[in-house]
C-alpha cells in the first residue's frame, strides 16, 4: 500500500486583474480587498492584485492590502518587462512593481517571435535581455520573495518557433524566475498539444517549476489546466467563475473541485477539509454585480437540480445514481425542481419535510395539478421557489394575509427632451388602519416597491432586510404582439445588518400587464419573507 502523499498544486488567483478585463466586470477598491480576504480565508496560495502603475485604484490596493491580516495567501504585483533601450532600474514600470512591496512579482514577457518582430518591433536578442534584466532587477530586492515569469502566448509561440520560445524561458530562469507560467493567451490550444509540449519542456528544463494559465476561447481551459498538472505543472492560474477577457479565463472553482475530488491532488491550504466553493463563487458574482450561472459545474444552482420524476425517484433512493459527487463536498445543495414534468414525488422531495406532507399524497397531487394549470398559463416555478412555497401554504390554508390591497396607481410623466419620472401611489389596509403612501422611482416597479415598503414599514420592519437583486421579463405568447402575456421573475436577497447576504429567493408573476405581473412577484416576495421571518400578521 502506497504511503506517498498526494502532490500539492498551487492555486494562483487573478480575478482582481485578469478577471476585471472581462466585459461588464468592475470591482471597486473595497470589493478587491474583500475578495482578497475571502480568498485567503479559503486557502488560496497567490492573489494577483493588479498592475500598480496602471491606475490609481491598483496603487491604492497595494497600499491598503498591507493592512490585511492575511494568514496564507501571498499578494502578487503584475507588470511588464522593462522597455526597450532602457535599464530596468530606470524603468518607471519596474520601480512601481518593487515599490508595491509585494512579496511576489509576476512579469509578463513576449514568447512568440511574431510579437517580438511585429508588435514590439525589436530584435529577438533584445527581447531576451528585457526578460532576464527585468526579473533580475525584481529578485534583487530583499522584500521580493519570488518572481514569476508569465510567458505570454507561449503555446502559439512554441508551435511557431519552439527553439526561440524555450530561449525566452531560459532567459527568465537566468534572471531568477521561480515559476515559468505557460500562457494559452489566445485560448486556442488543444489538450493533446498542451500535454506533449509540457512533457517536452520538463525534459529540456528539468529544474523549472511550470505553471499554467489558460483562457477559454475553445471551451477547453479546464481541460488544458488539468492535463498541464498531469504533465507536471505545480501551479494553476485562473479566476473565480472563469471571468475574464473574451470567453474568460479558466474557472478556478471547477479546477480546484476536479483536482481534489476527481484526481486526488491537494489544493488550497485550509485547516478544515471542506471546500467552500459555492460560497466563494456566489460571493464574487455578487460583488462583481453579475448573475449566477445556473449550469456552472459544481456550484451552479442547477448543478445538483433534478426535474424529471424518474430522476427524482432514483436520486432519493441512491444519490450517486444521478450525482457524480455529493453537493455538500463543494458547499452546494440538492434541489428538486417542480414543473409540469414533475411527478408527485417531486413535491414530497422538494418540501415534504418542511411542510410535513411526505405522506400526504392527496395534497401532493393537488399541488402538482395546480402547478400544471399555472405553468400552462405561463408560470414557471422551477426557478421561483418562493412562489412555489406560497402555493403550498395556500393549499394548506396556512398563508396569512399580512395586508389587504385597496388600490395602487402608477403615473409616468414624460416631457419632450427630459427624462421621465414615475410616481406610485399605494393604499393598503394593515390591521385596522389604512396606509396611503407615495413614492418616486426609476420606473413603475421601482416606485411600487418603494411605496409598498413605506406602507408596511411600521407594521413589518423585517422588510427592510429584503433587497431586489435581479428583474427579468419574458414574453409568454409572442404571437399576441403587444397584448401578449409576460412572465416577470424577481430575485431577492435577504441581508443582515452588516449587508452580508444570508439567502436568495425568487418569485414569479404572469399577466398581460407587465406592472400587474411585477406587482404579483413583488408582493409574493414580501409575503414569503414575512412567513419565513415568522412575522405576526396584523390582518384577520
Amino acid at each position: 500500500m502506497s504511503t506517498e502523499q498526494p502532490r500539492r498544486i498551487e492555486i494562483y488567483d487573478t480575478t482582481l486583474r485578469d478577471g476585471t478585463q472581462g466585459e461588464g466586470v468592475t470591482l471597486s477598491l473595497v470589493d478587491k480587498l474583500k475578495i482578497t480576504q475571502k480568498l485567503d480565508e479559503l486557502g488560496f496560495d497567490y492573489i494577483e492584485g493588479g498592475y500598480p502603475l496602471s491606475n490609481p485604484k491598483d496603487v491604492a490596493y497595494f497600499e491598503q492590502v498591507r493592512d490585511l491580516d492575511l494568514k496564507h495567501a501571498k499578494v502578487c504585483a503584475f507588470g511588464m518587462t522593462r522597455r526597450k533601450g532602457i535599464k530596468a532600474k530606470d524603468d518607471v514600470g519596474m520601480n512601481a512593481l518593487v515599490d508595491s512591496k509585494s512579496p511576489v512579482i509576476t512579469i509578463v514577457g513576449k514568447t512568440w517571435d511574431l510579437h517580438v518582430d511585429e508588435v514590439l518591433g525589436i530584435s529577438r536578442e533584445e527581447n531576451l535581455a528585457m526578460i532576464e534584466d527585468s526579473i533580475a532587477f525584481c529578485t534583487g530586492h530583499d522584500h521580493v520573495e519570488q518572481v514569476f515569469y508569465d510567458a505570454e502566448h507561449f503555446f502559439d509561440g512554441f508551435k511557431a518557433n519552439p527553439e526561440y520560445a524555450i530561449q525566452t524561458l531560459k532567459a527568465a530562469l537566468a534572471g531568477g524566475a521561480t515559476r515559468l507560467v505557460l500562457c494559452d493567451t489566445n485560448g486556442g490550444s488543444m489538450p493533446e498539444f498542451v500535454l506533449t509540449t509540457i512533457k517536452r519542456l520538463k525534459e529540456t528544463l528539468p529544474e523549472a517549476n511550470i505553471a499554467i494559465h489558460t483562457h477559454n476561447d475553445c471551451g477547453l481551459a479546464v481541460a488544458n489546466s488539468l492535463v498541464a498538472v498531469r504533465a507536471g505543472a505545480v501551479q494553476v492560474q485562473g479566476t473565480i467563475n472563469g471571468i475574464g477577457e473574451r470567453c474568460g479565463n479558466v474557472d478556478l472553482i471547477t479546477v480546484v473541485a476536479n483536482l481534489k475530488l476527481k484526481l486526488g491532488f491537494e489544493a488550497l491550504e485550509r485547516e478544515d477539509s471542506n471546500l467552500h466553493l459555492t460560497e466563494l463563487s456566489r460571493y464574487v458574482y455578487e460583488l462583481a454585480n453579475q448573475n449566477l450561472v445556473p449550469g456552472q459545474p459544481y456550484v451552479g444552482s442547477g448543478a445538483f437540480a433534478h426535474k424529471g420524476g424518474m430522476h427524482v425517484h432514483a436520486v432519493q433512493r441512491i444519490a450517486h445514481s444521478y450525482e457524480h459527487v455529493t453537493p455538500e463536498s463543494v458547499g452546494n445543495s440538492r434541489r428538486i425542481l417542480v414543473s409540469e414534468l414533475s411527478g408527485a414525488s417531486n413535491i414530497a422531495a422538494t418540501l415534504g419535510k418542511k411542510f410535513d406532507i411526505e405522506n400526504n399524497r392527496d395534497l401532493q397531487r393537488e399541488v402538482l395539478d395546480r402547478v400544471q394549470v399555472l405553468e400552462n398559463k405561463g408560470y414557471q416555478f422551477e426557478a421561483a421557489e418562493a412562489s412555489f412555497e406560497l402555493l403550498l401554504y395556500k393549499a394548506m390554508n396556512q398563508c396569512p394575509d399580512f395586508w389587504h390591497l385597496d388600490h395602487y396607481r402608477c403615473v409616468i410623466l414624460k416631457n419632450n427632451g427630459n427624462a421621465s419620472s414615475t410616481e406610485a401611489i399605494v393604499k393598503v389596509k394593515v390591521g385596522d388602519d389604512y396606509e396611503h403612501t407615495v413614492a418616486e422611482g426609476d420606473g413603475p416597479v421601482n416606485a411600487l416597491d418603494g411605496a409598498l415598503r413605506k406602507a408596511l414599514q411600521h407594521a413589518y420592519p423585517q422588510l427592510h432586510d429584503v433587497k431586489l437583486m435581479d428583474y427579468k421579463v419574458r414574453v409568454v405568447n409572442p404571437n399576441e404582439g403587444t397584448a401578449a402575456k409576460v412572465r416577470v421573475m424577481i430575485e431577492f436577497a435577504v441581508r443582515d445588518e452588516n449587508q452580508e447576504t444570508l439567502r436568495h429567493f425568487t418569485t414569479v408573476g404572469v399577466n398581460e400587464n407587465i406592472v400587474d405581473a411585477s406587482w404579483e412577484a413583488l408582493t409574493d416576495a414580501f409575503a414569503y419573507h414575512l412567513i419565513e421571518a415568522k412575522a405576526e400578521t396584523l390582518c384577520v
